[in-house]
């Protein structure tokens, strides 16, 4: 009739955090890789380079606090909200330095006062550009499966996302009746 049951929601769950950490696991080696290639363009890294690098680094630190979050199996609560923030602030930086790279390639090889020939800087900033798509979509990727594991949370009825208590019951009922008697009469359906 439209319900599902327990076993399904904790399956569903289990593979939630299952895609959750895989696509963490991407974004840690995409944001490593960004970094290496960073680094091959200038070993001591300009002023540009040195945000760029911290950028990545950023985007490493928010995808092993998701995934420590998740592989602990803590309270979605705790952790939900400043992940959110994590990763919507490097999702849209990576967007931005995305665009940056491939629309402004030589300027932005300027910027980062690059010690190899332009061409072969061009390519290494471009595969770095090509990076930072990856990890800009994936970041987006993982907020939507953030979102799903706080709703099997929810649904679950884990005491600590709404205040201390349960937050949803496993029936189809949705609010007492007795609140309803004290609606005025249009309401009272």
């Amino acid at each position: 009739m439209g319900f599902t049951s327990y076993a399904e929601i904790s399956e569903s769950l289990h593979r939630t955090r299952k895609f959750f950490l895989l696509c963490n696991y991407i974004l840690l080696g995409a944001a490593s890789s960004c970094i290496f290639l960073t680094l091959s363009l200038r070993l001591i890294p300009s002023l540009c380079g040195f945000f760029l690098i911290l950028l990545h680094i950023i985007t490493i630190g928010g995808a092993v606090f998701g995934c420590s979050a998740v592989s602990t199996r803590s309270s979605m609560g705790n952790w939900y909200g400043p992940h959110m923030v994590f990763t919507v602030l490097t999702a849209i930086l990576q967007g931005s330095v995305f665009v940056l790279i491939f629309t402004r390639t030589g300027d932005f090889l300027g910027k980062l006062k690059s010690y190899v020939r332009e061409e072969d800087g061009e390519m290494i900033l471009r595969l770095a550009g090509g990076l930072c798509a990856l990890i800009f979509c994936l970041e987006w990727v993982v907020l939507t499966f953030a979102f799903f594991l706080k709703y099997y949370a929810y649904v679950e009825g884990d005491g600590n996302v709404v205040g201390g208590s349960i937050a949803m019951k496993r029936s189809a009922k949705v609010q007492d009746e007795d609140d309803i008697k004290n609606w005025p009469w249009p309401f009272q359906v």
